[in-house]
């Protein structure tokens, strides 16, 4: 992880650590470093944070300065930019999102030409052009300026792409969708009624500041209480830029991205589609999800948390699912990021094909109670490196053996260490979150 670009990309609060400066310098060196012998062509999304358009108009005033052509799809998902990037052979996509943060953050998330996340040896030159260790990257003059281009279009196909891969009529089905006054305002609603869907929105109102507020996958308890009182069979949330899908039973539970892997692990097992008999996901993965595969005879495989690295031992081992209990699930065949309407589609496909409930078909996974806390510190590694938080730490292991686990973790995106207990009550998992906690608080390391 870098200086500005962690796991997700650049993503910091707008206009603090994450200025408008900023994102012009990663406009001029993307610009440069696609134009070395062609002219390069990039395409840029947004999300509906009010920053947003300022950071787009900055990134494209850098690349365009730099000589590049900008394609802008405006308010659409991270995932339709990496389809669009991938099918449509642009050299560099560009995702302006600060994901499921609040609205005052944003982020600048960097695709390549092959629809995926960027490699850190280009975040690691950008980094040292922001920080003025390279040269200035040439200007770009006469008729060599770039130019910007209306590309809505690209949107569209994406939708198009979507439709396309339903193998069935949604008919008669009722949906709610959760769009988190996000990405997906407008394209789920779009897909849904395409597929013939009875469908129910919230949350599709953004006015800039009420991203991931109070809704989204991020507050599932909003849609679990919606698809309840309007009695609908499956409900679907996403968070601001959509590359996370949680989902809701018809009885209002939550269904998390452990239970929707093992859903769609299984339902692939059936046909003979999956093909390496194994499903990727993270070591924030469930104990009760890795029993559910087992017993499935699926075999499991265990990555640090983040998608790109779930994607990256999914390419290497040629796995078709994969995916985080967050909500990031990727299906390699059809995208190379996580893809929230993308999820949705492929859940309602096995449903229908299976004509079992979203309830009946989780029912196998039996989760272990489980409490995450996220400790916001002024210096991640030292916190978790302190000899006392370590030592709280493995005691916590070592008692918890046979019955659970504890996690103990850096988050990628911000500046909080995640502290994370599963056991066969909350109680215990309490207990042994706030021992870790404690320890951290004694010798000063938590930030107020």
């Amino acid at each position: 992880m870098g200086k500005y670009f962690g796991t997700d990309g650049f993503r910091g609060e707008a206009n603090v650590n994450l200025t408008v400066e900023h994102a012009f310098k990663v406009g001029r060196y993307i610009g440069y470093y696609y134009g070395r012998g062609h002219k390069a062509r990039i395409v840029i999304g947004k999300d509906t944070r009010l920053s947003s358009y300022m950071f787009e108009y900055a990134l494209a005033a850098g690349l365009t300065a730099s000589g590049a052509d900008v394609y802008l799809l405006h308010v659409t998902t991270t995932p339709s930019v990496a389809y669009v990037t991938r099918s449509e052979r642009f050299d560099c996509g560009i995702m302006i999102s600060a994901s499921h943060n609040p609205y005052y953050d944003n982020g600048i998330k960097l695709i390549n030409g092959n629809g995926e996340k960027m490699a850190d040896e280009v975040t690691d030159q950008i980094e040292k052009y922001i920080d003025g260790e390279l040269p200035e990257a040439p200007y770009a003059t006469r008729d060599n300026i770039g130019r910007t281009i209306d590309y809505s279009a690209g949107r569209n196909r994406y939708i198009g792409y979507l439709i396309s891969l339903a193998r069935h009529s949604f008919k008669g089905v009722k949906v709610g969708l959760d769009c988190a006054n996000g990405s997906t305002w407008m394209i789920a609603k779009s897909v849904f009624e395409a597929l013939g869907a009875e469908t129910h929105v919230i949350n599709n109102t953004p006015d800039g500041v009420n991203i991931n507020t109070n809704c989204g996958s991020t507050h599932i308890e909003g849609l679990q209480k919606y698809v309840k009182e309007n009695h609908l069979d499956v409900g679907f949330a996403y968070d601001g830029d959509a590359d996370r899908c949680l989902a809701v039973d018809e009885n209002g539970n939550l269904v998390d991205g452990d239970q929707i892997l093992y859903i769609y692990g299984t339902y692939m097992k059936k046909r003979d589609k999956l093909t390496t008999n194994t499903v990727v996901s993270t070591v924030m993965s469930n104990y009760g999800f890795t029993k559910a595969l087992k017993d499935a005879g699926i075999d499991w495989m265990q990555t640090q948390v983040g998608d790109r690295f779930v994607y990256e031992c999914m390419r290497q081992g040629g796995h078709l699912l994969g995916g985080e209990e967050s909500g990031h699930i990727i299906f390699s065949k059809y995208a190379t990021t996580g893809d929230g309407v993308l999820t949705s589609i492929k859940i309602m496909q096995a449903m229908l094909d299976q004509k079992l409930s979203l309830a009946k078909l989780a029912e196998p996974v039996k989760l272990f109670p489980k409490v995450l806390q996220n400790v916001r510190v002024a210096d991640k590694d030292a916190a978790i490196n302190h000899p006392a938080v370590q030592a709280a730490y493995q005691k916590a292991q070592k008692e918890l053996e046979g019955d659970g686990r504890a996690l103990l973790r850096k988050s990628g995106t911000e500046p909080v260490v995640r502290v994370m207990v599963e056991a066969s009550s909350k109680e215990t998992c309490q207990k042994w979150v706030d021992y870790i906690v404690d320890a951290m608080k004694a010798e000063g390391l938590v930030k107020a």
